[in-house]
């Protein structure tokens, strides 16, 4: 009975994480309607999304561990490099740099939460970095363009993002959901003071919905479908369900601002949902068959 409710949780792991990832990838739509710096825009995205995860919470615990306030830090450096990478690098290298993170999630969480990954998420990794190379070939694809700096910024993004799926796990039988919060505070704290350095933001009715959207949904409710997740999931999983963000993201484009994806976005994104189901299907029928 316990291996069974155990299969149906993972189930309902890998389903939060998807979910999470398609609201993350809908970061670009919202921005294009910011005519805003990007650090008012991270700081004042991390300023909702903390009122509103406080507001979930209604009694944040925080008992200040190293797990909680390491993945607390991680987030909020992965957010704010991740915002100076998109200004001084190409997005396609951010995004592709940034989710190299599986390999530094599967590395560190051997070793702190001794959790090896299966055979079928190793041959998903495999194909998820040929899905991402495919996905970026061509006209302004591939690592091509961008400064040093900003290459640089958006690869310790993949190492910041990967540890931080390992220390968000390592808080699974308490609640990972305050480190989210934590990041979100440091995050404004550091980025609204910058934005002061840039021309005050336009405000219509349209990048009022934009920033509230970003804050609430984009990153608030992705917040709670995470830590739903990663309580279920081994960081592994989580993060190898986390890479159909950049897959999703152009989905929106195309439905909102009409831009065709290329053939080479739709083969690497066909080659990277591919590798995440079957290794999702394979790890839920293995259980599966150990749960009778």
């Amino acid at each position: 009975m316990e291996a069974i409710t155990h299969h149906h949780d993972r189930t309902k792991g890998v389903a939060a994480f998807a979910a999470c990832a398609l609201l993350w990838s809908t970061a670009g739509i919202f921005i294009k309607l910011l005519p805003w710096s990007a650090p008012l825009i991270a700081g004042m995205r991390s300023l909702i999304a903390s009122l509103f995860i406080l507001a979930w919470l209604k009694k944040p615990r925080f008992h200040w561990s190293f797990a909680q306030v390491a993945a607390g830090v991680l987030n909020a450096a992965t957010m704010c490099l991740f915002v100076y990478a998109n200004k001084a690098t190409t997005s396609a290298n951010a995004i592709l740099l940034q989710y190299s993170a599986p390999v530094f999630t599967a590395i560190a969480g051997t070793f702190i939460l001794k959790e090896r990954p299966k055979p079928e998420q190793v041959v998903a990794f495999i194909f998820v970095i040929i899905g991402m190379g495919v996905f970026f070939v061509g006209p302004g694809g591939g690592l091509g363009g961008g400064s040093f700096l900003g290459n640089l910024a958006a690869a310790t993004t993949g190492l910041t993002f990967g540890l931080y799926f390992v220390f968000m796990r390592k808080q699974k039988d308490g609640s990972p959901l305050e480190s989210n919060l934590l990041s979100h505070w440091i995050t404004a704290a550091v980025m609204l003071p910058l934005a002061l350095l840039f021309p005050p933001p336009v405000l219509t009715p349209v990048t009022i919905a934009a920033i509230l959207a970003l804050g609430v949904a984009q990153i608030g409710i992705a917040a709670i479908f995470f830590a739903y997740g990663i309580k279920r999931v081994t960081a592994v999983q989580g993060v190898l369900t986390a890479v159909l963000e950049p897959v999703f993201n152009p989905v929106w484009v195309f439905l909102f601002v009409g831009e065709k994806p290329s053939a080479n976005a739709l083969a690497g994104g066909a080659i990277i949902v591919a590798a995440v189901t079957i290794a999702s299907v394979v790890g839920a029928r293995r259980e599966g068959a150990g749960a009778h």
